[in-house]
């Protein structure tokens, strides 16, 4: 979305806090952001993204300023309660004011081409009952190859699926 985004993220359990994994997602995400802009030479955007930092972050060498700083989370817990919020991510783009696509698997940054055709587009996506059998509380093994399973299903997913949205 042009100024906002949706993901549903499966975290591993690092034993840090939900606001320090997506500040640090969203530190990364905005400096391959910045370094697009300025190979594409978008010094309007650059400026802008200048403009609104405030103070006290120029003091400690900040440049631009991508994102707000906050977010919302969902716990995502059931099949059916991430099937309704990837129902609204995919058709997000598709109506109100934005209309950025005739229907969602057309528009090139969601994961709707994966899910309504199985087809990647230009990210990696993965769906999202493969982590069923992972247990995402827990960190993975020594070797940091292999999940941790579960012994067996549960009909409730493991609390660290979350749905994330952002300015």
């Amino acid at each position: 979305m042009p100024n906002h985004i949706h993901a549903l993220i499966g975290f591993r359990n690092t034993g840090q806090s939900i606001n320090t994994i997506v500040g640090n997602g969203k530190r990364f995400i905005a400096y391959d952001i910045i370094k697009r802009l300025q190979e594409q030479q978008n010094d309007k955007l650059l400026q802008q993204l200048q403009l609104v930092v405030e103070a006290k972050d120029r003091q400690r060498n900040k440049k631009h300023e991508v994102w707000e700083d906050s977010f919302d989370w969902k716990d995502c817990r059931t099949h059916d309660f991430i099937r309704q919020k990837l129902d609204y991510i995919h058709s997000n783009p598709c109506r109100g004011k934005w209309n950025l696509a005739a229907s969602a698997d057309e528009y090139e940054h969601s994961s709707a081409r994966f899910y309504i055709l199985g087809e990647q587009a230009g990210y990696p996506v993965s769906n999202f009952l493969e982590l069923d059998d992972v247990d995402l509380t827990k960190p993975m093994n020594s070797a940091g190859s292999r999940p941790a399973h579960r012994a067996s299903r549960e009909t409730r997913l493991p609390k660290k699926i979350w749905l994330l949205s952002s300015r």
